[in-house]
């Protein structure tokens, strides 16, 4: 539970939640990339996915606002509608599954997605179809594990879509996944809010993100978006690598 965790930590997931707020404003993504398997990590599998879906809420809320002249609306109305769709059976996942085995579910996630990303060749696509699966894809990833940035990244590969205009257009859309997230998990039980202090969550956001969101305005005028993704692979890397071998570790009784 997010109180019971000492002073130490709650630096560490202050930090993590800045640094990613940061990533996102430069790149467009991070929030999820970066915050996720940190606060799993502190918090487990459950409320640190919560608590990641609580921050992108408010994270994309804040630099929508920023970036509003850049979003493609159009693009928007195509993906939001299935993120509810994915939702549910990640919200279901996150309830029924061990915590051990969410954990390995978490890193094996992380892990796959950036590889595919990294590696795979794309093909370019059109029409409603890809924008169906990458909506519903992104909103599975994010009620379950935190992180619906991979998804969204192979379909803006596969479409061609212009990084300005992606990196705006994602702010809408990771709202209404953290959002749809968090209300569907508490709605079907899947994850208690009351892990989460008002107080705690809200001195988080409050002072983190908007410090983040102000940084990373500043780095964008100066850092490149590949190298602020770069920095967001780096780090969930880490991060997953950890997670996944904790969960295999619980698993297997070692740990």
């Amino acid at each position: 539970m997010l109180g019971d965790i000492g002073p130490p930590l709650l630096i560490v997931a202050a930090v993590s939640v800045v640094l990613g707020t940061v990533l996102q404003r430069v790149s467009g993504m991070g929030v999820g990339l970066v915050v996720a398997p940190t606060l799993s990590l502190i918090l487990g599998p459950v409320a640190g996915v919560l608590l990641t879906n609580v921050t992108t809420t408010f994270s994309a809320a804040f630099i929508a606002i920023m970036l509003r002249r850049d979003i493609d609306w159009r693009r928007y109305r195509r993906l939001a509608p299935l993120i509810v769709v994915g939702s549910v059976p990640g919200a279901l996942l996150v309830g029924a599954v061990d915590r051990s085995w969410l954990e390995i579910i978490i890193g094996a996630a992380l892990l796959g997605t950036l590889l595919m990303t990294a590696i795979a060749r794309i093909p370019q696509v059109s029409g409603p179809f890809p924008a169906a699966v990458a909506g519903t894809a992104g909103g599975f990833l994010n009620t379950a594990v935190g992180v619906a940035a991979p998804a969204m990244l192979v379909y803006a590969q596969a479409t061609d879509w212009r990084q300005r205009s992606f990196a705006a257009t994602l702010q809408p859309i990771f709202f209404t996944m953290g959002a749809t997230s968090v209300l569907i998990k508490i709605g079907v039980g899947a994850a208690p809010i009351s892990e989460l202090p008002p107080m705690i969550v809200i001195g988080l956001i409050v002072a983190m993100v908007p410090l983040g969101v102000l940084a990373g305005g500043v780095l964008a005028r100066r850092v490149s978006a590949e190298a602020g993704r770069r920095v967001a692979v780096v780090v969930v890397t880490a991060g997953a690598v950890l997670l996944l071998g904790r969960g295999l570790g619980h698993a297997a009784g070692i740990i």
